[in-house]
């Protein structure tokens, strides 16, 4: 098997078919570029290293089981894998984004936390999950460019790659995100 005269759907072909080497092939092929990717996101080298083996794991798995789509390169799906992962690694450590009031300041900045008591502590804490929870209610185009520019510190031109959208589109998500946040935390008498 020469690896640069195969394309990734014979190698996947080959790889159902039993010959493992081909496996092998395709992930030496793109896992560069996949775990690149994947560090641009998350900013860490060890976390980069195992999102990248679990997506691996899940492309195998997915291929197991035959549940494959041959319509698009394989690249992307496996980027794709690997984004989802990704987005997922941030809401189970439950980053919290920065929540700018309307002259661009973080909210949270106003919150004392140096001097604060036990029961300062406790309404803090709920006034951050309340917002956590209008971030989830966020429609998902608009959750997903929040989470990617806040969580991952990602430029909107690297936003703009991942999603598959422009640039104009992935701004214009963030301004809509924003600004419903801004009107729920409102209509939730979120006060800071």
């Amino acid at each position: 098997m020469r690896q640069q005269i195969m394309s990734d759907q014979e190698l996947v072909s080959l790889y159902l078919s039993g010959q493992e080497k081909a496996l092998s092939l395709l992930v030496n092929r793109h896992k560069d570029k996949m775990f690149t990717s994947i560090y641009m996101l998350v900013k860490n080298r060890a976390v980069a290293e195992d999102i990248l083996q679990d997506a691996f794991v899940k492309i195998v798995t997915t291929l197991k089981r035959g549940k494959y789509n041959e319509e698009g390169k394989f690249i992307h799906w496996a980027m794709r894998i690997s984004r989802n992962l990704v987005i997922d690694f941030f809401r189970k450590n439950k980053k919290m984004p920065m929540i700018s009031d309307s002259e661009g300041n973080d909210v949270f900045e106003y919150i004392n936390v140096k001097e604060e008591n036990q029961e300062e502590r406790v309404i803090r804490t709920e006034r951050e999950e309340k917002v956590r929870q209008l971030v989830e209610a966020l429609p998902k185009e608009q959750r997903e460019v929040l989470v990617l520019r806040q969580y991952a510190e990602l430029s909107f031109k690297e936003i703009s790659v991942l999603t598959d959208v422009s640039i104009n589109t992935a701004l214009g998500r963030m301004r809509y995100a924003l600004n419903n946040l801004r009107k729920m935390i409102e209509q939730h008498k979120i006060t800071f």
